[in-house]
């Protein structure tokens, strides 16, 4: 077997995600790394096992490279999956595609042009039980949708000494919550129920007007305090907390609620839509479980199991009932899909994985909830 040699590039959190999960596919090798220097580069390279490491311009040279990775800052999304394409190269990409509608648009139709497979890295939606519930919508099981309530908790920003990146606006853009897990909820709403959001009215909150940004690395100092002169006070400007109103193309309603300030939720994805046959209800933290309420008879508990769940899911499962699977395989499963059309050389005509147009659409969803915010009123995606 031929494999298909992969580069990844960028190592913080959701790189090395990347890199085992593309591990546990019998058709690929990821072949090279790519850091901002060439010492950094081989550094992380030969902690992660992986022979070759370049700097992104160099990687672009590599001619057995036939897909990159781009799991870098969010400012630097746009620049680096247009190279890639000029160059040739599949990509996958983190979310959010780029930083405005404007580049976003540019990449998607430079992925048309080229005819390259592109992706985008909604990896919540390959949860088995959330392929169910679109698959039961699909075949009638829901009924009519009446109304979404969705969540995603964090506290990862908890307290004001909590520092990253992404609280930059100038990295990450001008929306934190909604932009970095807020993404997620709006496209595993759409995804399952098949609806548009056609308005929104948000309201945003930030707890922490100013956060300390460490001044040291917080790694050498693990397991001990920084003292106050180890930190500068940096004002913040994006949301610790948004709560929005949404309203469907179906004439129906739905609400959602995205913080990262929420003591006690690690990474709870939280979803309950009412049909007019059934209501699902959801939670990321417990994903091999799906609720489902009934009006004229006894509530039910879907388990995650192959034998039990429509086709669509049963494709995205890998283990027997009983045997849990969680975050780490929800990349795989994804990565399956898109590797399958890196074999084929095409992009399929429709495509089961989130594509630069689904980056497009959550990134219009973004910045009409962003405005709205800013307008304090209702406005149209």
């Amino acid at each position: 077997m031929t494999k298909i040699k992969v580069g990844v590039v960028g190592t913080g959190f959701i790189g090395p995600a990347h890199i085992e999960a593309l591990r546990r596919l019998p058709n690929v090798e990821v072949a090279a790394l790519c850091e901002v220097t060439p010492e950094l580069a081989a550094a992380k390279a030969a902690q992660l096992g992986i022979a070759r490491s370049y700097t992104f311009d160099e990687l672009l040279k590599q001619e057995d490279i036939q897909v990159v990775h781009i799991c870098t800052p969010n400012f630097l999304h746009y620049t680096q999956s247009k190279a890639a394409l000029l160059a040739g190269k599949h990509v996958v990409c983190e979310k959010p595609l780029a930083k405005d509608l404007h580049e976003a648009e540019e990449l998607v139709e430079l992925a048309a042009q080229t005819g390259l497979v592109n992706a985008v890295h909604f990896n919540l939606r390959y949860y088995p039980l959330a392929r169910q519930m679109k698959a039961m919508r699909e075949n009638g099981d829901l009924g009519d949708v009446y109304s979404i309530i969705g969540s995603y908790l964090q506290d990862w920003l908890f307290y004001e000494t909590d520092y990253n990146w992404r609280l930059e606006p100038d990295k990450s853009g001008d929306s934190r919550a909604i932009a970095d897990i807020g993404s997620h909820l709006m496209d595993i709403i759409e995804y399952i129920t098949g609806l548009k959001t056609v308005s929104v009215l948000a309201d945003f909150n930030t707890i922490h007007k100013t956060r300390k940004k460490p001044l040291k690395p917080v790694e050498t100092y693990s397991g001990k305090m920084l003292q106050p002169e180890d930190y500068a006070d940096v004002p913040i400007n994006t949301e610790d907390h948004a709560n929005v109103l949404l309203r469907f193309n179906n004439g129906n309603k739905g609400v959602i609620t995205v913080s990262q300030v929420s003591a006690g939720r690690k990474n709870q994805l939280k979803l309950e839509i009412a049909g007019s046959k059934k209501t699902f209800a959801w939670n990321s933290e417990a994903p091999n479980e799906l609720w489902l309420g009934n009006r004229d008879g006894y509530n039910e508990v879907v388990m995650r199991d192959p034998s039990l769940v429509y086709p669509d899911a049963r494709s995205i499962i890998t283990f027997p009932g009983g045997h849990n699977e969680g975050f780490p395989d929800t990349s795989k499963q994804l990565f399956k899909e898109v590797y399958a059309a890196v074999e084929a050389g095409k992009m399929p005509e429709n495509p089961t994985f989130p594509t630069f147009a689904d980056g497009y659409r959550e990134l219009l969803i973004c910045e009409k909830i962003l405005e709205s915010n800013r307008k304090q009123a209702w406005v149209e995606v």
